[in-house]
């Protein structure tokens, strides 16, 4: 079984990943902040002073993920953390009522059989790291918060991916999506 890792995303004033742009996508915008910091903990509002938002989620186990596509993510996923990724994107998003009342077997059928969601994104690895953590079950206003990390010649490889997985079947069922732009703090 997957260790369950928590995470809590501060937006503030300052932190070690300074904020260069923040688009609302789809939904409702999250409070304009100058830099994030991601803490190992889940965090209270008055564990956080100063803070504009708190967002917490948890790595857990990978869903609507066969066995092959397990390993042949392990197989080229690179560990966060690569000292020559100082670009970060913070991309949390909440899916509708209408993706939840889907059953699995539809979930993961969009998901992969029809919007080759980890196929699609295995050609963007090792270049990108990616941590998806899960918020939904903790009644947090996200149900995902996906972290990635890449190197600045990256970038353009990185706008793709995100484009590539907007236009999906599955992001019809998106409704709300901030897409936060981080420059890790030399």
């Amino acid at each position: 079984m997957a260790a369950i890792i928590p995470v809590s995303f501060v937006g503030a004033e300052t932190g070690p990943y300074r904020v260069l742009r923040m688009n609302t996508v789809v939904g409702a915008p999250l409070a304009s902040v100058a830099a994030v910091t991601a803490h190992p903990v889940h965090l209270t509002p008055n564990a956080a002073p100063g803070a504009a938002w708190i967002l917490r989620g948890t790595n857990s186990a990978v869903r609507y993920v066969e066995r092959a596509e397990t390993e042949a993510l392990r197989a080229v996923q690179p560990a966060l953390g690569r000292p020559n990724c100082s670009h970060a994107a913070l991309i949390p998003i909440r899916k509708s009522d209408a993706w939840w009342t889907l059953s699995q077997d539809e979930r993961r059928e969009i998901f992969e059989t029809r919007s080759k969601h980890i196929a699609s994104c295995l050609a963007y690895l090792p270049a990108i790291a990616r941590r998806l953590h899960h918020g939904r079950e903790l009644g947090e206003p996200f149900d995902f918060l996906t972290w990635f990390e890449y190197a600045p010649e990256h970038a353009e490889l990185f706008e793709e991916l995100v484009g590539l997985l907007r236009a999906t079947e599955e992001w019809q069922y998106v409704d709300r999506e901030v897409d936060i732009r981080l420059l890790k703090n030399s």
